[in-house]
């Protein structure tokens, strides 16, 4: 646009042939005068609005006359959007801006002023039937917007042709004007900005004024002093630089860990939004990618569909969609063909309730049909509220606990340091009147003080516990991925692990839903699969062979008509894709009974009427005119028992003359459906009735369509099929391993009692338990139902209702529920159960969306590879944790002791080395434990119950066994190491070298403990997988090779020397005694620790309250006088900043002894707003 304007653009409306010369130039394509006024519609997501359409649907013209509505008017940008109504170069009538008001909010007015769904076609240039053409690369022609909707002139001149590019790639023009449906990356954090956030932490800030504080005087005594005749060079500017470069390690580090978290999690989005959806293309049916979808698609809709662009709908059967997740209006929304709407709005009839407007977001309910797309990505309804609410990974569970448990051990941490700088500043200010030294070296000690002090926090803070669940989760989720689990829910990994129950489907998960019709019986002729045949019985083949023409044309009315599934290609190979019941049941008809297409046989019927499945009758149906215009027949096909009631007369199988069905052709029936069903054999059943008129007189009618239960009486019986679908394998194996593991194994499902005790037999879940069907289970008091739940293994012809009351009673009982589910009623079974899985294969995307791993391979035994991983992720967590606080107590005592011990207030731990220390046991040591793969024997204990705590007795254990004998070691060498060793306590090389072996001991000693902690139970091979984990073999080389390099090049920063070969050798000898050290540890019962342990933890448990009180009262007296201070705080704010310390609880087990659980460190409270 060559002017300068600010105003909104206008256009300029040209309804000349373009010459192909005016390709390069720009188009405005608005609609004349759209600065004329105008309704006040605005916006929400880029101005100021009162209400947000996509929340009040009730503002939506959509019901309102639109015939006074000027065109124009309806396609006025609204302030802020003018550049999505300006397009370079295009050869569409119409901007992706103009597109967005027929939702925005839904607007007839719009839909009317872009020529119905005719002219939003045309102006596409595209075709409702057919699709885009799959050769599409640039569009060949041009058309003007008034040549779309066709305002020009009766005559119509033909659009002109444009040059083509025949380099282009696929469908040029249509993303490079419309864009792709994919909504732009979230920006990843940039790795400096995560650094800033590392570095902002209170206590790293204090210690970097410290290190600079001690820096500035380590270079004032070095450059500003003058020293003695004989002095040694000073460099105590050492320490401060030393200290900021381990600032600056663990900083990057910490950092660079949140770096790669992100990236990894970013990719894991990225999957969990990849599905394939059904488009239209050349005419015939095709799977794509979601991203792949462009304007002008035409896509197909489905029961259970998750919508993913904007568009118009143009035919269908009783297109029902929830738009709740779009607009809040929570009633099923029914749709209208586009170009019946815009009939209706030509004729001036009633507009009320016409609604062809297909929302991205929404969700089919049911009914079948097709719709044109209009916008995609950032452009469609959807995307502009995912734009808008972009959030960031929420923290789990797991998580929160530990960020509450670190801040508590922090807490103590920092008493510890704060009743130590305060011990050595009395007795720092208690000596100043005998102290001797010049001004620089007090400031000096006492900034050493403060140092040791502060430092003894950063050692205390362990930011290592959110990281270690932080990189187990995002190990074990990005292992799962490549074992076909995609985890979608963070949470649902780490509570997979102590899953007590799983209620799994039989069809895809237990079986391979590879279904092929092996049996059938169509009235006096029946048909077998070879292997099995019986004298008197016929092959497939040779019972095709008899039937009539009428009697195929029947079936396959009844299987190509009433059927979702559609024709495709997978792999390159023909093939039906859909049900895989239905596609079972087209194969029988393609192999067998003449159907030559598909398509072919649908265009043939004049189809009235599509009923979807409904899960509670079992069954669909679909109402056709008959050829020869006698009648309607209507044909049902669902489970053969259920339909079996429904029927009071038998079909001929080759005249299709009724009969009635007498009691004792409906046993025979039954006795073939359960010989079928004792087969492990899907029985289907196919029936009819023809009707003189449609709809019928006695129907109920609603909404124009007969309502399907009304008409589900006195039907026809046709025949039975039997479908069979092998069990998958590998299930029964893991089965038994799922029950080895403590966890309960119910199969759910809709077959019959007789087929289902078959399958859960043969996959092992039966085991002369309790089979019951959906109908009595849904009988069942609440206390009846408690006292079968234990022993009900089978639920069969169960509703998706069923499944769930299954679910939620069972977590009544205390159980961890794991479910699987792929339809879109099986949702509130998956929201409902701790873990739901829905199928990546045959599972709809509502069940997709309402689940929390999706099971990529549909496996039952990919349950088993979520169960492993999800206690690996436990284990990782617990390992590490038990790694920590060792560590924490020992550091914390030692540093604390030793510095009130020694005459000067040093610590034997300095500054650097604690801050080494730090390194090891917050980051490295999260990384070796944290990433830990599962062996099979996680499969071999039993699942720990919810309430069970954190930190185990075994853990408590070994923490205190490991905690009693590191600081016995570095205690007896600090103190004792002169005599024991024979070193002069005035010659100060030796006692640099005593302290050296004490720091060197010490780290040596957490190496050898990240051995100890690979296990948490009380056996003793340590090394048990070791090799299967690189990052652990890497990290100790790593830390063994750095600590070795500190010692022999560090002394400067670290303030060690070199030390001999018989030094190392009893740093090291006296270090590895904590592997024998830690099998006596496992060797002591577990009950006499409990019993200790309760009565030495109640004092300190009874200290810690009372401080936390204290704590409490005096934090709150702060956030008095702050909050007077701040006038613009709320009441409730200021109430909601009282509170107190996190309570540390040493729980007791049942009859007051720990039993498993152990003392236990509850964190009570909501520790980030300060609650007790």
């Amino acid at each position: 646009m060559a002017s300068g304007s600010l105003s909104p653009p206008t256009l300029a409306v040209d309804t000349r042939t373009r010459p192909r010369s005016d390709t390069g130039e720009t188009r405005v394509v608005t609609p004349g005068s759209f600065v004329s006024n105008m309704s006040n519609i605005s916006n929400p997501f880029l101005t100021p609005a009162h209400s947000n359409p996509f929340l009040t649907p009730a503002q939506s013209d959509c019901g309102s006359s639109v015939l006074s509505v000027d065109p124009e008017e309806a396609l006025r940008p609204d302030p802020g959007t003018e550049a999505d109504f300006v397009t370079e170069n295009s050869p569409f009538a119409f901007s992706p801006g103009q597109l967005n008001k027929l939702l925005n909010p839904k607007s007839l007015a719009a839909f009317r002023a872009l020529g119905g769904l005719t002219g939003i076609a045309r102006g596409l240039q595209t075709d409702i039937h057919a699709g885009l053409s799959v050769d599409e690369t640039t569009v060949r022609t041009s058309i003007t917007f008034d040549q779309a909707v066709r305002r020009t002139s009766d005559k119509f001149y033909g659009p002109p042709e444009r040059e083509s590019n025949s380099g282009s790639g696929s469908f040029t023009d249509r993303t490079r004007v419309f864009g792709k449906n994919i909504l732009p990356a979230k920006k990843a954090t940039p790795i400096w900005k995560l650094m800033w956030n590392a570095y902002n932490d209170k206590v790293i800030i204090l210690l970097t004024v410290a290190a600079v504080i001690s820096l500035a005087l380590g270079l004032y005594e070095t450059f500003g002093t003058v020293p003695e005749p004989g002095d040694p060079p000073s460099v105590d500017w050492v320490e401060g630089v030393a200290i900021i470069i381990a600032i600056l390690i663990v900083t990057l580090v910490g950092s660079l860990n949140d770096w790669q978290k992100e990236r990894a999690f970013v990719k894991l989005n990225a999957k969990k939004e990849d599905r394939e959806i059904k488009v239209v293309r050349s005419g015939k049916s095709y799977m794509i990618n979601v991203h792949d979808v462009l304007v002008g698609d035409v896509l197909h809709l489905e029961p259970g569909d998750l919508i993913p662009v904007d568009g118009i709908f143009i035919s269908g059967h009783d297109l029902k969609c929830d738009e709740s997740s779009a607009t809040g209006e929570s009633d099923a929304i029914k749709k209208t063909p586009g170009e019946q709407v815009m009939a209706l709005l030509e004729s001036r009839a009633d507009q009320k309730s016409l609604d062809p407007f297909i929302i991205s977001g929404s969700k089919v309910l049911e009914g079948v049909g097709t719709f044109l797309c209009t916008s995609v990505g950032v452009n469609s309804s959807f995307g502009k509220i995912m734009m808008s609410v972009r959030t960031d990974i929420e923290a789990t569970p797991l998580q929160k606990k530990l960020e509450r448990l670190a801040v508590a051990i922090a807490k103590l941490g920092g008493s510890a340091a704060g009743l130590l700088f305060f011990v050595l500043l009395f007795r720092f200010l208690g000596g100043l009147s005998t102290d001797s030294r010049s001004s620089s070296e007090k400031a000096s000690a006492f900034l050493d003080i403060l140092i040791v002090a502060v430092t003894i926090i950063v050692v205390a803070v362990p930011e290592g516990l959110p990281l270690a669940v932080t990189l187990a989760l995002a190990f074990a989720t990005t292992r799962l991925l490549k074992e076909n689990n995609l985890v979608r829910v963070l949470r649902a990994c780490e509570t997979m692990g102590n899953a007590t129950a799983i209620c799994s489907d039989k069809t895809g998960t237990l079986t391979t839903n590879k279904m092929t019709v092996v049996a059938g019986t169509f009235g006096q002729s029946s048909f077998t699969k070879p292997e099995s045949e019986k004298s008197g019985t016929q092959t497939v083949s040779q019972w095709a062979g008899s039937l009539s023409g009428k009697a195929k044309d029947a079936i396959v009315q009844s299987v190509a008509v009433n059927s979702t599934a559609f024709e495709g290609e997978e792999a390159g190979q023909f093939t039906f894709i859909g049900s895989k019941t239905e596609t079972a049941l087209l194969q029988l008809a393609k192999d067998h009974l003449g159907m030559q297409s598909l398509a072919e046989a649908r265009a043939n019927e004049q189809v009235i009427q599509m009923m979807p499945f409904d899960s509670a009758k079992k069954c669909m149906g679909a109402v056709i005119k008959l050829r020869d215009d006698s009648g309607y027949r209507l044909l049902v096909k669902g489970a053969s028992e259920i339909l079996l009631n429904y029927c009071s007369e038998k079909a001929d199988i080759q005249s299709l003359d009724a009969s009635v069905l007498t009691t004792y052709d409906r046993n025979e029936l039954k006795s073939v459906i359960e010989s079928y069903a004792r087969g492990s054999l899907r029985t289907i059943g196919i029936v009819f009735k023809d009707f003189a008129q449609w709809p019928p007189a006695n129907a109920v009618v609603e909404d124009d369509h007969v309502q399907f239960d009304s008409v589900l009486k006195d039907l026809v019986w046709f025949g039975l099929v039997g479908i069979q679908d092998p069990v998958r394998p590998g299930v029964p194996e893991a089965v038994r391993k799922a029950q080895n593991a403590g966890v309960v194994v119910r199969m759910v499902t809709g077959d019959n009692a007789v087929t289902a005790q078959a399958i859960a037999t043969e996959c092992g879940i039966y085991t002369d338990g309790l089979i019951m069907e959906g109908p009595e289970f849904r009988r069942l008091s609440d206390k009846e139902m408690d006292a079968k739940l234990p022993m009900l293994q089978v639920l069969a012809r169960s509703s998706p209702e069923d499944k769930r009351v299954l679910v939620a009673r069972l977590k009544v009982l205390g159980e961890t529920v794991a479910v699987t589910g792929d339809g879109t009623n099986d949702a509130p079974a998956l929201k409902t159960a701790d873990v739901g899985f829905s199928m990546g294969i045959c599972g709809t995307e509502v069940a997709k969306e309402a689940s929390e791993i999706v099971l990529m391979d549909d496996n039952f035994a990919s349950i088993l590879t979520a169960l492993k991983w999800g206690r690996a992720v436990n284990d990782s967590v617990q390992k590490f944790l038990q790694f920590q606080i060792t560590v924490n107590i020992t550091a914390v005592l030692l540093a604390f002791v030793s510095a009130v011990a020694d005459p000067e207030m040093h610590s034997v731990l300095t500054a650097v080395q604690l801050l080494w220390v730090n390194l090891i046991m917050d980051t490295f040591a999260a990384l070796a434990l944290a990433t830990d793969p599962p062996t099979e024997k996680v499969l071999d204990r039993q699942p720990q119950p919810k309430s069970a705590p954190l930190i185990t007795t075994n853990m408590w254990k070994m923490i205190t066994g490991q905690a009693i004998f590191q600081l016995a070691v570095t205690f007896t060498l600090h103190f004792g190491g002169s005599k024991i060793l024979g070193y002069d306590p005035n010659n100060q090389t030796q006692q640099t070298e005593l302290n050296t072996m004490v720091f060197n001991t010490f780290v040596w000693m957490q190496i050898f403990n990240e051995f100890n902690n690979r296990r948490l139970d009380n056996k003793f091979n340590i090394f048990e997988g070791v090799h299967r984990n690189k990052f652990f073999i890497v990290i100790n080389c790593i830390m063994v090779g750095a600590q070795i390099a500190i010692v022999f090049v560090g002394g400067a920063a670290f303030e060690i020397t070199a030390i001999n070969g018989t030094q190392w050798a009893i740093c090291v000898v006296a270090a590895a005694v904590s592997l024998p050290w830690a099998v006596v540890v496992r060797l002591f019962p577990d009950a006499w620790f409990a019993r200790i342990a309760e009565t030495v933890g109640a004092p300190v448990v009874t200290a810690y309250r009372f401080l936390a009180r204290v704590c409490a009262k005096i934090g709150s007296a702060f956030s008095r006088i702050w909050r007077r201070k701040e006038t613009t705080s709320s009441p409730e704010e200021n109430q909601g900043e009282k509170g107190a310390a996190p309570e540390i609880i040493v729980s007791e087990g049942d009859n007051g002894v720990y039993g498993n659980s152990g003392p236990e460190i509850h964190v009570t409270g909501d520790i980030e707003q300060g609650h007790r």
